[in-house]
C-alpha cells in the first residue's frame, strides 16, 4: 500500500508543478503558488487514503497554503502525515529563473515533526560526510571536517549557502576558511539533497524554512545523508508563533531521523523550472512533460520519473 501511494504522489506533485510552470515569468509568485495549491489539493482529494497536513510553507511566506491539520483524500484507511511545499522557489517562478519544485514529504502517523512555519539554522551533508558535521561547531571547523571525510583539501569543497543579507558573515568565513562557497537565490531542499548526488555541492549552511526542513529530512532519510538543525525565529511574531505550537526551546538540536521518523518514508518532487533536483516543465505544441523523483525509506529506493500529459 505504501509503494502504490508514493508512486501516486508522483501525480499530486505533478499537477502542482504544471498549474505553477502557467505563471513563470508574470511576476506573480502568489498566483503561482496558489495555482500549485488549488491543483494540488484537487489532486490529493482524489486519492483513496487518509492524509494530514503536518507541516506547510503558507503562513511564513504570508501565501496561499495547504494548511497545517487539513484533512486530504477519501478518508479511508490508516493516516498520512504529509509535509508540503506547493511550490518551492515562489520568487523564481515569478521572475523565469532556475530551481523550482512541487514538493511533499509523507510518512504514517507520527513519522513527520509537526511545528508551525518558522526558521531553522541548517548543515546538511552526503553520506560519506554524515558523521562529520556539528552544528555547535564553528564554519571553520565544519569546513575542515567535511573536507577531510570527502578526502578532499578545504579549497576544494562547495559550500552552498542562501543568498541572503543575514548569511555575509557566513560566506565571509567559509570563505576565509579556503572552501568555495555557492550562492543561491531559493531553494535549500534541491541544494541540500544535493550534497547526496554526484554534484558540485558538498555541504549546505545556513537558515531557512522549517517545512524546507521536514521535508528535507525524509530525502536524507531516503538517500543516507545526514541534516542538524534548530529553531531560528526570525522576530518576535515568529517567537509567538512557535510558542502557540508548543516549542519552547529554541536550542534542542534536531537530525534528519528526528524530523522523519520510522521506515516508511516518502519524498517526492517535480520539477517547475529546471535545478540541481529535476528538470523543469516543458510545453509543447499538443503535450506537457513533467520530470519527477520519487524516494522511499523502505525499500530503499529512488526513482525519477519523465511523464508526457497528452492534451484531449
Amino acid at each position: 500500500m505504501f509503494a502504490n501511494l508514493a508512486l501516486e504522489f508522483v501525480r499530486v506533485t505533478e499537477v502542482g508543478a504544471i498549474a505553477a510552470a502557467a505563471w513563470i515569468g508574470k511576476g506573480d509568485g502568489k498566483a503561482a503558488d496558489q495555482a500549485a495549491v488549488d491543483a494540488m489539493r484537487t489532486y490529493f482529494n482524489t486519492i483513496d487514503f487518509r492524509g494530514e497536513i503536518v507541516i506547510g510553507e503558507g503562513a511564513k511566506d504570508e501565501a496561499a497554503e495547504l494548511y497545517i491539520g487539513e484533512q486530504l483524500g477519501s478518508g479511508k484507511g490508516p493516516l498520512f502525515e504529509i509535509a508540503v511545499d506547493p511550490l518551492e522557489c515562489t520568487d523564481s517562478v515569478a521572475h523565469g529563473r532556475t530551481n523550482a519544485i512541487s514538493v511533499i514529504a509523507t510518512g504514517p502517523e507520527g513519522s513527520l515533526y509537526r511545528a508551525a512555519d518558522s526558521y531553522m539554522e541548517k548543515i546538511a551533508v552526503g553520506p560519506h560526510a554524515k558523521g562529520a558535521i556539528d552544528i555547535d561547531a564553528s564554519p571553520t571547523d565544519n569546513v575542515r571536517k567535511v573536507a577531510k571525510a570527502l578526502g578532499k583539501e578545504a579549497s576544494e569543497l562547495t559550500v552552498a549557502i542562501l543568498d541572503r543579507d543575514r548569511h555575509n558573515d557566513l560566506v565571509a568565513e567559509v570563505r576565509a576558511a579556503g572552501a568555495r562557497v555557492r550562492l543561491f537565490t531559493d531553494g535549500d531542499v534541491a541544494m541540500a539533497i544535493a550534497t547526496c548526488t554526484p554534484s558540485s555541492v558538498d555541504m549546505l549552511l545556513g537558515v531557512g524554512g522549517s517545512a524546507e526542513a521536514v521535508i528535507t529530512a525524509a530525502a536524507m532519510r531516503c538517500l543516507g545523508g545526514e541534516l542538524i538543525c534548530r529553531w531560528k525565529p526570525k522576530d518576535e511574531k515568529h517567537v509567538a508563533r512557535l510558542h502557540k505550537a508548543g516549542v519552547t526551546d529554541f536550542s534542542q538540536v534536531f537530525r534528519a531521523v528526528d524530523l522523519a521518523k520510522g521506515d516508511n518514508v516518502s519524498f517526492t518532487a517535480t520539477g517547475v523550472m529546471t535545478g540541481p533536483l529535476a528538470i523543469g516543465v516543458k510545453v509543447g505544441a499538443k503535450h506537457t512533460e513533467t520530470h519527477s523523483i520519487v524516494m522511499t525509506s523502505n525499500p530503499r529506493t529512488v526513482r525519477k520519473i519523465k511523464t508526457r500529459h497528452l492534451e484531449d
